[in-house]
């Protein structure tokens, strides 16, 4: 299966009609072309990929080895990078002019992937992080919002307990989200449904990897 990939950011979320008149909440990514920045091979780099970015990146902000990757690829540094394995490109040819990648690849219909940071919440105890319950506040209780037992007493946690930390802020995958219209005049991918990441963020669009029928 070709894999069809874009960057994006997000810009928030609206809603539309369909054609029956259902209205259909949505979230609205920013798909402005993406520049190809590198072309990686089997033969020379062990497998196939194709390094994308979106985004202009300020001159004071970049470094030499930015300017000189993003200089082969006939282009400008990038804020926000990705490679993206098995991407067909067709058959233009990498470094003679710069390259982009379009929404036009995706259509209404589509089922896809989209992958972006989820907002940070710092942080946080077990109660609001974890969905713990609170003990009794009155009777001499003194056991109010504390963690509880640690388990075995082997001078040790043992991994995967659950204590306070950092909430929010991963790496998340929403899967099988149906694009619900795509308007290349403007760049603009309608995804339905809700996506990772704060207003802003940048996240990425693949063609689903275990594709649902909806």
């Amino acid at each position: 299966m070709a894999v069809k990939a874009i960057l994006g950011r997000k810009i928030g979320m609206t809603q539309i009609f369909d054609e029956d008149g259902e209205l259909i909440p949505v979230s609205v990514i920013d798909v402005s072309p993406n520049a190809v920045l590198q072309v990686k091979t089997k033969e020379h780099d062990g497998y196939d990929a194709v390094q994308l970015g979106i985004g202009d990146k300020r001159e004071v902000l970049s470094n030499k080895p930015e300017k000189g990757h993003a200089k082969k690829a006939h282009t400008q540094p990038r804020r926000f990078v990705k490679e993206i394995r098995d991407l067909d490109l067709g058959d233009v040819e990498f470094g003679t002019k710069e390259l982009t990648v379009k929404v036009d690849q995706f259509n209404a219909g589509d089922i896809v992937d989209v992958t972006g940071t989820t907002k940070g919440h710092g942080f946080q105890g077990n109660i609001k992080k974890d969905n713990q319950s609170r003990g009794p506040e009155t009777h001499g209780s003194r056991y109010h919002r504390i963690p509880g037992s640690m388990g075995a007493i082997i001078n040790r946690v043992f991994p995967g307990k659950k204590l306070p930390g950092r909430m929010g802020n991963h790496t998340v995958t929403m899967q099988n989200l149906v694009v619900a219209k795509i308007d290349a005049e403007r760049n603009l991918i309608l995804i339905k449904g809700s996506v990772p990441g704060a207003n802003k963020s940048f996240v990425t669009v693949k063609n689903a990897v275990k594709a649902v029928a909806k």
